[in-house]
């Protein structure tokens, strides 16, 4: 199968945007947004879906499953209206202690990579705050960065775990569907900055608590 990356990415922006200006129909209220980072996190685990059927069928089944979990050491960045879902997320779902468990850890992560910058900052491994016993707390309201991190192979996630400077280490990942995610997402923030919602970049770490 060919693929005209440069049209599809257009496409998945395109997408990404429509999604966006739903949130701003509904005039950009918190339903309306978070219904709309739904069906954004929604399009983005179909695409993740087929693209693994299609994988498969070529030998590049993702290695990524309930457990491993790696890749929840590094530093993650998102944007704000994912980071305001999964707040709420969080306060929906969970009881005080463990919001409070939570928020300790983020600011200890944070403390953690303060004086960070660079490569030092993208190579450090601490693990995420939302991270227990090798599961997301909260895997439903996990961010598109999350989603679309997909290896082919589990040793190569270790090694980078384990040797994050060595440029040989770098992860097996699937490029298609963390290009197509991104420009959903991409799609998305353009739609809300168009109608005046300001859109920050943070790491996750940094919001919650």
């Amino acid at each position: 199968m060919n693929f005209n990356l440069k049209e599809l990415e257009k496409q998945f922006h395109a997408d990404g945007y429509r999604m966006g200006m739903t949130a701003a129909e509904g005039g950009f209220s918190k339903e309306a947004l978070f219904a709309a980072v739904e069906n954004l996190h929604q399009m983005v685990d179909e695409l993740v879906e087929s693209f693994s059927e299609f994988a498969g069928r070529n030998n590049q089944t993702p290695a990524c499953k309930k457990g491993c979990h790696w890749c929840c050491h590094q530093p993650v960045f998102t944007l704000s209206y994912e980071l305001d879902y999964l707040s709420c997320f969080l306060d929906e779902n969970f009881n005080d202690p463990l919001r409070k468990e939570i928020s300790i850890r983020a600011a200890g992560k944070r403390k953690k990579l303060k004086e960070m910058k660079g490569d030092a900052l993208l190579n450090s491994k601490f693990p995420c705050p939302l991270l227990e016993n090798g599961s997301c707390l909260a895997y439903a309201a996990r961010p598109v960065a999350c989603r679309i991190y997909l290896s082919t192979n589990f040793e190569s996630c270790l090694h980078f775990y384990e040797e994050p400077e060595n440029e040989k280490s770098f992860p097996a990942l699937l490029q298609f569907p963390m290009r197509m995610g991104r420009m959903l997402n991409e799609g998305f923030k353009a739609a809300l900055k168009a109608n005046g919602i300001k859109v920050e970049e943070f790491r996750i770490e940094e919001k919650l608590g």
